[in-house]
């Protein structure tokens, strides 16, 4: 019989009181509460890298050791036509983890969205073949991570793969190349830059079928020689989702194949789900409505201490794994970055990460805060 995971937040309720406010914040940052455990990174904007706002840049050094883009590597934006790359915005991320000496992480190369029609399509606007479209891969991997090599450390080479059900997804890559497109982007990727780490990103792999998917997947790649590093789990979650025993699951079996586990896009929503499924799709749109965004002023302090509990459950599973997770990475810097502001639903106000709209350290920073070295 299972031993059942306490969680450390119930334990941890009383103690918030007496933790710092978010007009005294705590003077320990995460990147050093957390240097013996593992990488505490943060997903960036320009407004971010670029230092046009000062305030979050300084707020990014401070606390992280380690960054990924939110969008500015992806294809659309890095190579929106044919011939054409625009490494104006991606030189400046680079460059700002460089001179910070943060780890860097490229975010992604081969993905089923966000990726231009022009990439699986000829001249006249049919679909090409399959030497055309692995062509045009490795032509854009071997630009893009090239272009970085011995700078981004690490690179989600295939993003999103797997169906809910762990099948791999009918993506164009798929239809048009066949189920070794993987493999592909993956011997691109390496030969382009050896010494980057290569991982595999998704999201819900909390979930059994599709983390069975997912492991079946890795362990495929690595019988074919593929040198991946790690597994990305997205980590968008919710009060209820993942559970501690399936969290701590899916950590367990992805490092028994000797792959570091990332939590690669970590946030955790507080807002009524706006429909059933958790996934975090990224196609979802819902129509907004007032009980779908009950917190405009400001989330009330009951949920406040939810949000911390629920923090400090989910870091006590992570520092517990600490040899087996290599970076925890939020997604978004404060509530005010969050993509979930306008996902699912759009315009709503959302309270998912660890610093407030004006860059203060909410209860749940000091929740988590007091997990580390345990």
């Amino acid at each position: 019989m299972k031993k059942k995971l306490m969680p450390i937040g119930l334990v941890l309720a009383g103690a918030l009181a007496g933790c710092a406010t978010p007009h005294n914040p705590a003077p320990v940052t995460l990147k050093v509460a957390f240097k013996n455990d593992f990488l505490i990174g943060a997903a960036l904007n320009p407004s971010q890298f670029c230092e046009l706002n000062h305030a979050e840049a300084a707020l990014v050094k401070q606390q992280f050791n380690s960054i990924s883009p939110e969008n500015i590597l992806k294809w659309e934006k890095i190579h929106p036509a044919p011939g054409r790359y625009d490494f104006t915005l991606a030189d400046r991320y680079v460059n700002f983890g460089v001179e910070n000496k943060m780890f860097i992480v490229g975010h992604n190369l081969v993905w089923h969205e966000q990726t231009p029609k022009w990439v699986f399509q000829d001249e006249t606007g049919n679909p090409v073949s399959r030497e055309v479209l692995l062509a045009r891969m490795r032509e854009h991997i071997f630009a893009v991570v090239g272009r970085y090599r011995g700078k981004i450390g690490g690179w989600d080479v295939v993003n999103e793969a797997l169906n809910e059900d762990g099948t791999l997804r009918t993506s164009p890559w798929r239809k048009m190349i066949g189920d070794d497109y993987l493999l592909q982007a993956y011997q691109f990727a390496h030969e382009a830059d050896p010494a980057a780490e290569l991982y595999y990103n998704d999201y819900s792999l909390e979930n059994p079928a599709k983390r069975a998917g997912a492991l079946a997947l890795i362990r495929k790649l690595q019988a074919q020689g593929v040198k991946i590093s790690g597994v990305g789990l997205q980590g968008h979650y919710n009060l209820d989702f993942p559970t501690l025993e399936q969290f701590d699951a899916t950590i367990t079996a992805f490092a028994r194949l000797g792959v570091k586990v990332m939590i690669t896009e970590l946030d955790v929503d507080v807002l009524p789900r706006a429909t059933r499924d958790v996934a975090a799709d990224v196609s979802k749109n819902v129509q907004r409505s007032e009980n779908l965004n009950p917190y405009s002023s400001g989330l009330p302090d009951a949920l406040q201490r939810q949000l911390a509990e629920r923090y400090a459950d989910l870091f006590a599973v992570l520092v517990r794994h600490r040899n087996d997770i290599g970076r925890v990475t939020f997604w978004g810097v404060t509530d005010g970055d969050s993509w979930l502001n306008n996902w699912p639903v759009n315009g709503r106000t959302s309270y998912p990460l660890l610093f407030d709209r004006a860059g203060r350290p909410k209860p749940a920073f000091d929740s988590v805060i007091t997990t580390a070295g345990r």
